[in-house]
């Protein structure tokens, strides 16, 4: 089976039409034991350290796994991107381009999404029969993140990990598709969780997984993961079709688009703060000053580098969060 890799979630329908085995860079990089190599690759090869350790990783994957072609998403996602693509297509590999379109439209997407299809080959029956087999694992998802929120039974970071791999479904979609059966059934089989502080976690992906376990230790649970759960296309039963979806998956579009969605499971979830997770070197950074103003709890911004384990500092910072959270709410 032919690999391809991707920089972000894309419509992976269309790859999956053309029997493609598709690798999310990201998870490949973070998910390493020696996640740092990657970034020595990129480092050695000119990349400034003054950079998002994600592109740099991403890069380094590239090289080291010998991917020989890649979506690289241009618009909607990391501005670096581009120029990531170019350095890759200099190195030989094949760079097919996808972008979110920058005013959001439906025709708009339409318009991205094929043109996409073009440069595989179209095949929209396939496609369609596809996005309804993925939805189906997508359900499974949603099964757990309503086990972490309404139940009470999944942790924080089970969310994140189950939600997030949908961005490739680990390259095997039968085999995630039994693992994440399998895991359902055991979170169902357990009693549930008892931190008093319920948590939102919004931004990118972290580097630091480790935040989700050390919360609970703190009486506090993370029970919704903005841009992971998007990654599960929660509302895919509402689209007609594959334009639909990505239409109303909330994260590569602006800041308010996603605000609407993140103050509504703000609400429906009681949450009572929330962390916003930004990186080093991102523009997305910026955002936290929107954020900082549009919600009405309150919110705590963490930044996170190469290290994908919390450091002191940040430890301190959540421990302190979440004691005024425990003395505000009248647990202590």
């Amino acid at each position: 089976m032919k690999k391809i890799g991707i920089t972000t979630t894309v419509p992976i329908e269309v790859l999956l039409a053309e029997d493609y085995k598709v690798i999310d860079l990201n998870n490949e990089f973070i998910t390493s034991d020696d996640y740092h190599h990657y970034i020595d690759i990129a480092e050695k090869d000119g990349f400034p350290k003054s950079l998002c350790a994600w592109i740099k990783g991403i890069y380094g994957v590239c090289i080291e796994k010998g991917i020989k072609e890649i979506v690289g998403v241009i618009g909607g996602d990391c501005s670096n991107t581009k120029s990531l693509v170019e350095v890759l297509k200099n190195k030989g590999i094949k760079i097919y381009p996808f972008s979110y379109p920058t005013n959001r439209r439906l025709s708009l997407v339409k318009n991205e999404i094929d043109n996409f299809t073009k440069l595989f080959g179209e095949n929209s029956k396939k496609i369609e029969e596809i996005r309804k087999e993925l939805g189906e694992i997508r359900d499974l998802a949603i099964d757990i993140d309503k086990l972490t929120y309404i139940d009470n039974k999944a942790t924080g970071f089970e969310n994140h990990l189950y939600q997030i791999s949908l961005s490739d479904f680990n390259g095997d979609i039968l085999e995630f598709k039994k693992d994440i059966i399998k895991k359902r059934e055991e979170i169902e089989n357990r009693k549930p969780l008892k931190q008093n502080l319920r948590l939102a976690y919004i931004g990118v992906p972290p580097m630091t997984a480790d935040i989700y376990d050390f919360l609970e230790t703190l009486d506090a649970r993370v029970v919704y993961n903005e841009v992971q759960r998007e990654f599960a296309f929660p509302r895919h039963h509402k689209a007609k079709n594959i334009y639909e979806q990505y239409y109303d998956y909330t994260y590569p579009y602006d800041v308010m688009f996603r605000l609407e969605e993140i103050k509504k499971q703000i609400t429906h979830r009681k949450i009572d703060a929330v962390i916003h997770y930004t990186q080093s070197f991102c523009h997305k950074a910026i955002e936290h000053i929107v954020i900082n103003k549009e919600l009405d709890v309150p919110v705590l911004n963490i930044e996170g580098d190469k290290l994908n384990e919390l450091d002191a500092r940040t430890k301190l910072r959540l421990e302190a969060f979440t004691d005024m959270l425990l003395d505000r709410k009248g647990v202590y």
